[in-house]
């Protein structure tokens, strides 16, 4: 984060140069006001593209075989232009080189998903997803799922709608 602080002042600062020469070029005939607004610009310039191109670069890092299979884009009350413009915070992906059967039943596999989101670290889980009733549920040291594949300390979520976990994952248990 201070790195981003740090290029959007070298930004802002560039921009201010660019516009102090093209005041000198012209002979003093830009008005003055042109310097801190295109420092100002430079800097809100930077911090769109910097967000709006976060989830961008980080999909792109993700090794071969994670794949994403959820994106928040909700509008944000606090950037009200992302209801016109979506914008995605947060995103999860999936290992599909690490699926496995759950010993309980074929329709469940078993996954290691990865939550991303601006600002924070990597949240890890394993989380179960029952291919035939299109539901998952992340395991935690209250929620576990049996020998006999019954769940217990926790709920079975129906997979939502642009939620493409299942999808991966019944597809890429199927493949291996």
């Amino acid at each position: 984060m201070a790195i981003e602080l740090i290029a959007a002042f070298v930004a802002a600062i560039a921009c201010a140069g660019i516009a102090m020469l093209l005041r000198k070029l012209s002979r003093g005939r830009l008005p003055k006001w042109l310097v801190p607004a295109a420092a100002g610009a430079g800097m809100i310039g930077y911090a769109v593209v910097m967000e709006y191109g976060w989830y961008g670069r980080q999909a792109a890092a993700l090794p071969e075989g994670v794949v994403v299979v959820w994106q928040d884009q909700r509008p944000q009350a606090l950037r009200p232009w992302t209801m016109v413009f979506p914008m995605t915070s947060r995103f999860l992906a999936m290992d599909t080189r690490t699926l496995a059967a759950h010993p309980g039943g074929a329709d469940l596999i078993l996954a290691e998903v990865y939550g991303f989101a601006r600002w924070q670290g990597i949240d890890q889980a394993l989380m179960v997803v029952d291919c035939a009733a299109n539901r998952s549920v992340r395991l935690n040291a209250q929620t576990k799922i049996d020998d006999a594949g019954v769940l217990t300390g926790g709920e079975w979520v129906p997979i939502a709608e642009g939620d493409t976990s299942a999808q991966a994952a019944c597809k890429g248990a199927s493949d291996g």
